[in-house]
């Protein structure tokens, strides 16, 4: 790269020979302009230059000053033009006017050595063109969003996590009563070995690869096209307001035992509509606010079962661990409590945007969390399978605050009753930040309406928070297993498409930059994603008829949805925009190996 010499002063414009190969120029050639300078002491604006083969013919064009620049004879790639100070503009000789360095094309040579240099510590992402944007001559640059919110550290992200998959282990006493302690317990230690941790190594690679708000939604894109990425968001938006559903639902269950009056009618419905108004106040204030807040609930939901734990630990009796009567289980409802209390790792992806440092937080942030989920299940289970007489037909949702009353007294139960409102409010705030914030990604891609992007003064997506809110109190009045077997079934079909871009991404594009990178080859990606597809197809074929054919419904509104959003936005009846601040994935570089783009 050269390095600015001062000259002479020249009595008229003068421009220096730029040699150009006769290969293709990449992007198409903006016609070069230079604005003149002034001799009044005004600001001189820094121009941006490029030259065409047709305009390496003309004669100079004003009194500006161009120094020469060396293309290289590749093609030059987006990723090559970056703001610099490589070359320096016309000097101002009157006056001391102010001197500001261009915007300038530099050769692929120098490029690469940006690329390997020491001080540059990220790797350039899928299609990243490092935030250039290519103007037009009297084309005005779109103003780029800026979000005032503060990004979210590793410590509030795995409570986030936490509350994604988990929340504890309320809600997992099902298994016990569908299929006896022994499979219970192995199905929370065996499962994250089929599902999670494949899952979640998936979430850290793509989500590395793709840090920003679309999450799960822009790996499809990338890999399948915008309609199949626009499926994806469909059905995980809608999966995601369902599972939101629940968490209400859950709250008034494990308080009816001491509030009556909460099991039904007016008062459940009450009760419904204020805690849903609450939380979604909560989104409404700002993702760190909810991050530390989940910090907090977590805490508090995990302490009284290791409380409960080493209480127990007089009382256990293992034989009670290995009772098993394989002719007696429910698989649709072992199988279904087992995947939603392990699965909607990825639903973290779709908070990218808002993570601080994601090559390195998002990753560390799943591992601890994966450690954290097992533990919260398992040990539990351990403790009240272990310590308690067996009797299936009590293990339904809620139990685990009578067992703590038969192990540490009404002390302990109502602490434990405590913790899982306080579990369900955490959930809460997790899944509607998760999906209001892939709304916002996907109108910042342009699949919805421009307005889903909009942010509140806290940096959250205001419209976002209100839809999916909507959808938590539609659905509220479902039940536990309708609403966990609805979302289930949602959720498998877009885990499926998920695996198919994965896969897909690392068949045609293995050189591309992955910060986080699985380490197994391009048969090990395979490999890894045949049992939960496995498992996806069994949780599938369980499904009840009314569950199948709801489900199936909602898929064709979602296959209908998106070529009428098309419609709409070819009629200008709402306008649509695609984010200046985020990589073009599905135009530019179609042909180099290394760049992934549709």
């Amino acid at each position: 790269m050269k390095t600015h010499q001062q000259e002479p002063p020249v009595s008229a414009s003068q421009i220096h020979s730029v040699e150009l190969d006769q290969k293709v120029f990449q992007p198409h050639s903006i016609p070069s302009a230079a604005a003149s300078p002034h001799r009044n002491g005004a600001k001189e604006e820094p121009p941006i230059v490029s030259v065409s083969d047709s305009d390496h013919q003309e004669p100079p064009i004003s009194a500006s000053q161009i120094h020469s620049a060396e293309l290289d004879h590749k093609e030059l790639q987006p990723q090559s033009i970056l703001p610099a100070a490589a070359a320096a503009a016309a000097s101002a000789h009157c006056n001391g006017a102010k001197e500001e360095p261009p915007i300038v094309f530099v050769s692929d040579s120098d490029h690469q050595k940006l690329r390997t240099s020491p001080a540059r510590q990220t790797s350039v992402s899928m299609g990243e063109i490092n935030r250039a944007e290519y103007v037009s001559v009297g084309e005005s640059p779109s103003p780029a969003v800026v979000s005032n919110a503060k990004k979210v550290s590793v410590l509030p992200l795995v409570f986030l996590i936490f509350y994604e998959v988990s929340g504890g282990p309320f809600g997992v006493e099902d298994s016990v009563g569908a299929a006896g302690p022994l499979l219970a317990l192995l199905g929370f230690l065996v499962f994250p070995l089929i599902w999670s941790i494949p899952e979640a190594l998936i979430t850290a690679e793509m989500g590395t690869m793709f840090p920003e708000n679309g999450g799960y939604v822009v790996w499809v894109s990338s890999a399948l096209g915008p309609f199949w990425g626009f499926q994806q968001g469909w059905m995980k938006w809608l999966s995601g307001v369902i599972d939101n559903a629940l968490y209400p639902v859950l709250f008034l269950d494990y308080l009816k035992s001491e509030i009556p009056a909460l099991g039904g009618g007016l008062p459940r419905v009450a009760a419904v509509l204020a805690l849903t108004v609450i939380l979604t106040y909560m989104n409404y204030r700002g993702l760190t606010i909810v991050g530390w807040v989940a910090v907090i609930l977590g805490v508090f939901s995990i302490l009284p079962f290791a409380v409960m734990g080493l209480v127990s630990i007089p009382k256990l009796r293992p034989a009670r661990w290995v009772v098993v009567n394989l002719k007696d289980v429910d698989w649709n409802l072992y199988l279904n409590t087992l995947f939603w209390n392990l699965n909607y790792w990825d639903s973290i992806s779709t908070l990218a945007g808002e993570v601080e440092n994601p090559n390195k937080t998002l990753p560390k942030a799943l591992f601890y969390a994966l450690i954290l989920v097992v533990l919260s299940y398992f040990l539990p289970l351990l403790s009240g399978t272990g310590a308690i007489a067996l009797n299936r037909e009590l293990w339904t949702d809620g139990y685990f605050s009578d067992v703590a009353k038969i192990i540490g007294g009404a002390w302990l139960g109502w602490w434990i009753q405590g913790a899982a409102a306080m579990s369900n409010m955490g959930m809460f705030v997790a899944e509607m930040s998760s999906d209001s914030f892939q709304l916002l990604g996907m109108a910042e891609r342009g699949m919805l309406p421009e307005f889903f992007s909009k942010r509140s003064r806290h940096g959250t997506p205001l419209i976002g928070i209100l839809f999916s809110a909507s959808g938590v109190v539609l659905l509220s009045w479902l039940s536990f297993q309708e609403i966990v077997a609805a979302e289930n079934f949602l959720y498998c079909f877009g885990m499926i498409l998920e695996f198919l871009a994965f896969i897909k991404l690392r068949i045609k594009h293995p050189a591309a930059s992955r910060p986080y990178k699985i380490p197994v080859g391009t048969a090990g990606s395979i490999l890894m994603c045949i049992p939960p597809t496995i498992l996806i197809c069994i949780v599938l074929a369980l499904s009840t008829v009314k569950v199948m054919i709801v489900s199936l419904a909602a898929v064709a509104i979602g296959l209908l949805l998106q070529p009428g959003l098309k419609y709409v936005e070819k009629k200008r009846w709402l306008k649509f925009s695609v984010s200046a601040d985020l990589p073009d994935l599905h135009f530019a570089n179609r042909d180099r190996p290394d760049t992934l783009v549709y």
